[in-house]
C-alpha cells in the first residue's frame, strides 16, 4: 500500500490506553474497493520507557506506517493529513486519583465551612475496622471567603408553596416570604436582598464577597506556587454569582485551572459537589499535561479545531464522546472502561429479544463489570479511591482481579490480587523478573500457548512468553503450600495452579452478583458478554458459576474498549437545578424548561456537525420523595402513566424497583432538570448476533468442525475433567461463519485466547463467537 492510494482524511483511529496494554483499532478505505473499509489492530504495552514515551502515539505511528507503507521513525512528528479522527480513552486521571499523584491545589470555601469536606457526610464504610485510616483530602490548603447566601423558608414546610416568596416573570419580588420566621418587615427572615435562584428558590444574599480581600488572598496563593483552585460556596448550585466572580478574578491573576462547583455540576448537596470540584482541580491539570504531551507528537492541525482538520475526541465516563474543550479530569475517571461498555452494548443487544447483558472486561490489572438492558445504566454519585464524586458515570463495578493480579499463599489461603504486576515488570512470564500472576497460572495450565501469543516481551520486545519462569515459580510455591499441610492433603502442581484460577474466577463473580442479585435481577436470566485480554480464558467458568447459559465473545473482544470508541456517539448534556413539587400545575413549567434545554443541546450538536436526523435527546428529571435525600434520575417510558412524558408514574416505577416500596403519603420533589443529547456516528450495525445464529440454523449453514482442521493439539487442564492431552487449538481466521465447535477446545487469534470447557458449544458468526453451555 502506498500513501497515494489512501485518501486524505480517511483513516479512523481509536486508542484505549489501559493499565497493562494499549489497544489501537483503525479502519481505512480498501484501495481495491473504496466503498469497503479494512481494519487493522495494534496491541502494545502501555508503558515501555526503554522504547517509546507514549503508547497511543506509538500505536498510531505503527498504524500510519502499516497503512501508508512509509517509513516513519520513532519520535518523529506525525503528519495528520490522512487521519479523519483520533478517539482516545485514557486511565491517566483514574491512576492519578488511585495513586494520589494529582495537582497541588487550594480549596476556596464559604467562611465557617473550612472543615466541611474533611468532616464529610458522617458515613462509616468500615464500621468494625479497628484501625480506620481516612484518605486525606485532595486539596493542600483552604482559603475561606467571607460570603454567605441562604435559602428563604425552611425544609418540609407543609404550606411551602403558599408561604414562598413570589416572583414576577422578570424575577423581581412580587410578594415576600410569609411563613414561620418572617421578620414582619422585609421579604424574608432577616436583612439582605432577595433574588430568584436558578432552581426557582428564593435566595437571600447575607454577605457579598469583598473582592479586594479575595484578590490579595488569591495573590498570596499564586505566590506560594498554586496554579489550580476549587471554588465551593454555599447554595452556589442555585446562586452561582459569587463563585463566578471569584473564578473570573482567579483567571485574571494567572491560575491555569479554576474548578467552580456551580459550573461543573450544579446539583444540591454541598459535600459531594465540593469533593467533585476538588477532584477536578486535582486531576484536570494532570490530564492536560498528558494531552499536551500527546498532541506534541503530531503536527499543528490536530489541535487547531478547524473544520478541515482531523478531530480528536475523548471517551467520557458516561459512555459519550467529548471534544477537547468539554473533556476534564472529572469526566474522565471511567474513560477507560466506558469504551468497552459501549462496545459490548451495541454489538450484543437484540432489540427484539431484549435479554439483559452482563459485560465483563477482564483486563491486566482489574475486572470491570456492568449491565445493559436497552440503555446505559448511569449513576450520579460514585466513590473512587475513597473520594465520593458527583458526576454522571456508567455504573461499572471494578474488582482488583485480572491477568496481572499477583498470586500468593498466606495464612493457609490462596490469594489472587489485589496487587497487580502491571506492565512493568509484568507477570513472571514477561521476562522482566516479575511476580507470579493469573497469566502465569493460565500459561502453566495450557490455556495460553506461547507459540500463538504476541512476541513482545523481554528487553528487546521480541521474545515470547517464558513458560519455564512461570513453572519454576509455581514449583517453589507448591513446595511452600504442601509443606504447610499434612501428607494426605498434599496437592499436585495442576491442582494448586487451578486453585488460584478458581479464586480469581470467584473474585470476578462478586461484582456481577452485586449488579444483579443485589438489585433484584436473576443473574441466570442474563447473557454474558466477555471481553478484555484475559476474558476468553475465564468466560465459560464464570458463566457456569453464575448459572448463565449464553456467552458472547466478539472477534475484537480483547480490544473491545478501543472498538467501542469507533461505535460511540458524541454526547452533550445540560442540567439545571430545580426545587419544585411535581404537580399537575407545575408540569407545564417543567416541560417548558426541558424544551428549552432540549433546543440548546440540539443547537450545540448541530454546531459540532451533526444533522438533525442523527441527533437524539433524552429528557430527565432528578426526583425524590419529600423528606428523603435519595433522588433518582428518571426517564419516562411510553408505558408510564398517561404515556405523555408522565414523570411521576416513571419515578414511582423506578423507585419501587430500586427500594421495593413507595412513600404513598409524600409529595414528589424535582431537584434537577436535565437533557442529554447524542449525535449518532454510524448508521447501522446490521443484523443482531441472535438473528444471525437463527438464520444460519434455518438455512442449514451450521456445521461441525472436524478435529483435523485444528492448527495444533495441546495439553490443557480443565477443572472436573483434569488434563486433556489432545485439546484441539483452532485459529479464528481459519474458521468460517457457521462453523460449530464443541468443548474442550481453544480458539486463538493474534490478540486473544478463548477456552471452551467440556460441555460448551460455540457457533462462529460474522462478528462473534456464540457460546452455549449445557
Amino acid at each position: 500500500m502506498s500513501a497515494k492510494t489512501i485518501p486524505d482524511r480517511s483513516i479512523r483511529i481509536c486508542a484505549d490506553r489501559g493499565g497493562t496494554f494499549c489497544d489501537v483499532h483503525a479502519s481505512f478505505p480498501d484501495p481495491q474497493n473504496p466503498k469497503e473499509r479494512k481494519e487493522i489492530v495494534v496491541k502494545l504495552l502501555s508503558q515501555d520507557p526503554g522504547n517509546y514515551n507514549d503508547a497511543p502515539t506509538e500505536g498510531i505511528r505503527r498504524v500510519l506506517k502499516t497503512v501508508t507503507g512509509e517509513q516513519i521513525p520513532r519520535g518523529s512528528i506525525l503528519s495528520t493529513d490522512k487521519i479523519d479522527y483520533i478517539r482516545l480513552s485514557t486511565t491517566v486521571a483514574t491512576n492519578a486519583l488511585l495513586e494520589r499523584k494529582g495537582q497541588k491545589h487550594a480549596l476556596l470555601i464559604t467562611h465557617g465551612f473550612k472543615d466541611l469536606l474533611l468532616i464529610g457526610n458522617q458515613s462509616r464504610p468500615k464500621i468494625f475496622d479497628l484501625n480506620i485510616r481516612r484518605p486525606p483530602p485532595l486539596y493542600s490548603t483552604v482559603l475561606e471567603v467571607d460570603e454567605r447566601v441562604t435559602l428563604v423558608g425552611y425544609t418540609s414546610d407543609p404550606q411551602a408553596e403558599q408561604h414562598a416568596v413570589q416572583f414576577d416573570e422578570d424575577g423581581k419580588v412580587k410578594r415576600g416570604y410569609r411563613g414561620n420566621g418572617w421578620d414582619q418587615k422585609g421579604d424574608a427572615e432577616g436583612p439582605g436582598e432577595v433574588v430568584q435562584g436558578l432552581s426557582g428558590e428564593a435566595v437571600r444574599i447575607m454577605r457579598r464577597p469583598d473582592m479586594v480581600k479575595v484578590r490579595d488572598d488569591l495573590q498570596r496563593l499564586y505566590d506560594d506556587g498554586y496554579r489550580s483552585i476549587a471554588i465551593v460556596f454555599c447554595h452556589s448550585y442555585t446562586y452561582p454569582e459569587h463563585e463566578l466572580q471569584v473564578a473570573a478574578l482567579a483567571r485574571t491573576l494567572g491560575f491555569s485551572q479554576v474548578s467552580a462547583s456551580s459550573q461543573l455540576l450544579p446539583m444540591i448537596k454541598m459535600v459531594p459537589r465540593g469533593v467533585s470540584s476538588t477532584a477536578d482541580a486535582y486531576l484536570t491539570p494532570i490530564l492536560r499535561q498528558y494531552l499536551d504531551g500527546f498532541f506534541s507528537g503530531f503536527d499543528e492541525k490536530l489541535k487547531d479545531g478547524k473544520v478541515l482538520s482531523p478531530r480528536v475526541e475523548f471517551m467520557g465516563s458516561d459512555g459519550g464522546l467529548l471534544d477537547l474543550n468539554n473533556f476534564s479530569g472529572l469526566k474522565s475517571i471511567l474513560s477507560g472502561p466506558a469504551g468497552g461498555v459501549v462496545g459490548y452494548a451495541l454489538t450484543s443487544w437484540d432489540e427484539k429479544k431484549k435479554v439483559p447483558i452482563i459485560g465483563i472486561d477482564v483486563g491486566g490489572t482489574s475486572t470491570d463489570v456492568s449491565r445493559y438492558s436497552g440503555r446505559y445504566e448511569v449513576v450520579y454519585e460514585t466513590t473512587t479511591a475513597g473520594v465520593t464524586i458527583q458526576s454522571p458515570q456508567l455504573d461499572i463495578n471494578t474488582v482488583a482481579a485480572g491477568g496481572g493480579s499477583c498470586l500468593s499463599f498466606r495464612n493457609g489461603l490462596f490469594l489472587a490480587g489485589p496487587n497487580s504486576a502491571g506492565a512493568e515488570p509484568g507477570p513472571a512470564c514477561y521476562r522482566k523478573g516479575g511476580p507470579l500472576a493469573v497469566t502465569d497460572a493460565n500459561l502453566v495450565l495450557g490455556r495460553l500457548v506461547p507459540d500463538y501469543f504476541p512476541k513482545i516481551f523481554g528487553k528487546s520486545e521480541k521474545e515470547p512468553l517464558d513458560i519455564e519462569a512461570s513453572r519454576n515459580a509455581f514449583e517453589e510455591l507448591a513446595r511452600e503450600i504442601n509443606a504447610s499441610v499434612s501428607e494426605d492433603k498434599k496437592m499436585g502442581m495442576d491442582e494448586i495452579v487451578y486453585g488460584f484460577i478458581k479464586v480469581a474466577n470467584e473474585t470476578m463473580c462478586r461484582p456481577i452478583r452485586a449488579l444483579t442479585e443485589a438489585r433484584g435481577y436473576a443473574t441466570s436470566k442474563h447473557i454474558l458478554a466477555s471481553f478484555g485480554g484475559a476474558g476468553g480464558q475465564h468466560a465459560c467458568e464464570i458463566a457456569q458459576l453464575l448459572g448463565i447459559k449464553t456467552i458472547l465473545i466478539h472477534h475484537y473482544s480483547s480490544i473491545l474498549s478501543a472498538y467501542g470508541l469507533a461505535l460511540a456517539d458524541r454526547a452533550y448534556e445540560l442540567q439545571e437545578p430545580s426545587s419544585t413539587f411535581y404537580t399537575p400545575k407545575n408540569r407545564p413549567t417543567l416541560r417548558a424548561r426541558l424544551d428549552r434545554l432540549d433546543g440548546q443541546v440540539r443547537e450545540e450538536l448541530r454546531r459540532q456537525g451533526f444533522e438533525d436526523a442523527r441527533i437524539h435527546t433524552e429528557r430527565m428529571l432528578n426526583m425524590r420523595f419529600e423528606g428523603t435525600d435519595t433522588a433518582l434520575m428518571v426517564v419516562p417510558a411510553p408505558a408510564d402513566g398517561d404515556g405523555d412524558e408522565d414523570f411521576e408514574a416513571a419515578f414511582r416505577r423506578v423507585y419501587k424497583a430500586e427500594f421495593g416500596f413507595l412513600l404513598e403519603t409524600k409529595s414528589v420533589i424535582v431537584d434537577d432538570v436535565k437533557v442529554r443529547g447524542t449525535g449518532k456516528t454510524f448508521d447501522t450495525l446490521g443484523e443482531s448476533v441472535f438473528d444471525e445464529v437463527a438464520r444460519l440454523e434455518r438455512e442449514g449453514k451450521q456445521r461441525a468442525v472436524e478435529r483435523d482442521r485444528a492448527d495444533s493439539v495441546r495439553s490443557v487442564y480443565f477443572g472436573e475433567k483434569g488434563r486433556v492431552d489432545d485439546t484441539p487449538v483452532f485459529l479464528l481466521e481459519s474458521l468460517q461463519v457457521g462453523d460449530v465447535l464443541e468443548g474442550p477446545a481453544m480458539v486463538i487469534d493474534d490478540t486473544q485466547t478463548i477456552v471452551l470447557v467440556p460441555g460448551a458449544r460455540a457457533v462462529l458468526t460474522s462478528k462473534q463467537l456464540f457460546i452455549t453451555l449445557d
